[in-house]
């Protein structure tokens, strides 16, 4: 007997050292997080609210903060329920529809775990330096999309949620309790009110609860039953000399409760809040990649249309063939070299010009398609140039024609290798598991190239 309660003694032991040590590796992954944040100032200002969030939970972590949610439909006692467990009446709660209008929460500080919890001399006095409880509006006061969202946002950091009823569960209260348990967190039901049934009433409804209504989302030692703010019913007397009834408060039965959270704290406590910091870690993190993908994608967009515009420029004002195709070349390479800065895979004018070639090859019909517009066109245009003072400047507007016409073919082709180079790097310098003329051809489906001539000719017109 003595052996098995030592092995006990060593797994607990065991177990404690382990979730202390998630807990200090937590709070030192939270800490690097959020100073080694490599953002710009525009992203940093699309992510605030998580980087709040990441600031509040590194508090939580290093205060040792544990934090309770409650949630429940309007009448149900939420705010009378803390109060009994906190021992003052810190939150607003009263008769009037709806006391509780927006999330409330207060940090209770607790010296001694004993004497605040009513707990056996036996129980460790240092289970958390302190609670957060959270107060909720009713559910049934909540719109449903941001009924979802706030209840889905405080799950998110609560370590234990509460779920207040007072009689048999409503639809809406299934339906709010589901959402919450796929949050993941430890949940207890609480049966609040048992003191306005009659005994066989109160466990008949319970027995309903328990066997009926939530035994897929909760066990029975996930339900309990209070009554956080009792009345007892006295005889008085009234002015006029009858009998009657009077209500007055009663001391709150919430021990069990008391108990219950105690044992989550004792067993999951600094291991949850471990847990909730990573995964809020991971979601910002994410957030933050995602947002840093479209800021780039937005930059790599921009430096495109950049260099589409230089070329349609410098092919447009050209009137010599080779010296079109050789700059037209040359700025295809600029602009390659620039997205491969812009995503961190910097390239040398060589490795610049090899992708392009692998561009071109695989791009096919659009670069002899363009070779042979150039060709021609460049020689119409360099003779109307030629003509243009002899004619008066008659040549100029079939000249500028021709220009337009020539720039949008050399810019589609641009456009085209900008978004195929784009592509490339945002999978790291590779292809994939695809040939590049696959990738290509992908892309070239996708582009719609009336809407890019017309552009070019638009603000080229305009810039001319």
């Amino acid at each position: 007997m003595e052996d098995t309660l030592n092995l006990a003694d060593a797994i607990a032991s065991f177990n404690t050292m382990q979730s202390e040590r998630n807990y200090q590796q937590a709070r030192d992954t939270l800490r690097r997080m959020l100073v080694n944040l490599d953002l710009s100032q525009r992203e940093r200002s699309g992510l605030e609210s998580e980087i709040a969030e990441l600031s509040e939970m590194l508090i939580k972590l290093d205060r040792a903060v544990f934090q309770v949610a409650v949630f429940g439909m309007v009448g149900r006692g939420k705010s009378s329920l803390l109060n009994a467990l906190i021992g003052q009446a810190v939150f607003a709660a009263g008769v009037l529809h709806g006391v509780t209008q927006e999330r409330q929460q207060v940090v209770w500080e607790v010296d001694n775990w004993q004497d605040a919890f009513d707990l056996d001399k036996d129980t460790p006095d240092t289970l958390h330096e302190a609670i957060e409880f959270i107060d909720t509006p009713g559910i049934d006061e909540v719109d449903g999309e941001e009924r979802q969202l706030l209840a889905g946002e405080i799950a998110r950091q609560a370590d234990l949620i509460l779920f207040v009823i007072a009689g048999d569960i409503t639809e809406l209260e299934l339906k709010t309790l589901s959402q919450l348990r796929s949050a993941g967190k430890p949940m207890l039901l609480v049966f609040n009110k048992v003191d306005l049934y009659p005994d066989r009433d109160k466990l008949n409804i319970y027995a309903k609860i328990r066997d009926e209504r939530v035994r897929e989302i909760l066990s029975p030692d996930e339900i309990v039953m209070v009554a956080a703010a009792p009345l007892v019913v006295r005889a008085s007397e009234r002015e006029d000399g009858s009998m009657g009834v009077s209500y007055h408060p009663s001391t709150p039965q919430v021990a069990a409760l008391k108990s219950r959270i105690v044992e989550i704290l004792q067993r999951e406590g600094k291991s949850l809040a471990a847990l909730n910091a990573m995964l809020a870690a991971d979601r910002i993190q994410k957030q933050t990649l995602d947002l840093k993908m479209d800021s780039r994608e937005e930059a790599a967009n921009d430096i495109i249309w950049q260099f589409v515009m230089a070329k349609a420029i410098a092919v447009a004002l050209n009137p010599l063939t080779a010296a079109d195709i050789i700059g037209g070349v040359a700025i295809d390479i600029a602009m390659v070299i620039r997205l491969s800065k812009l995503y961190g895979i910097p390239m040398t004018r060589s490795g610049a010009t090899k992708l392009l070639q692998s561009i071109l090859m695989g791009m096919g019909g659009i670069t002899i398609s363009e070779s042979i517009a150039k060709l021609g066109l460049s020689g119409i245009k360099g003779l109307l140039a030629l003509v243009a003072p002899a004619t008066g400047g008659i040549s100029i507007a079939p000249y500028t024609a021709i220009a337009l016409t020539q720039a949008s073919i050399a810019g589609v082709s641009t456009y085209t290798i900008g978004q195929v180079t784009k592509t490339y790097l945002t999978n790291g310098a590779s292809w994939g598991e695809d040939s590049p003329k696959a990738v290509i051809t992908q892309i070239l489906v996708t582009i719609d190239e009336h809407s890019i001539v017309d552009r070019i000719k638009q603000e080229l017109g305009i810039r001319l």
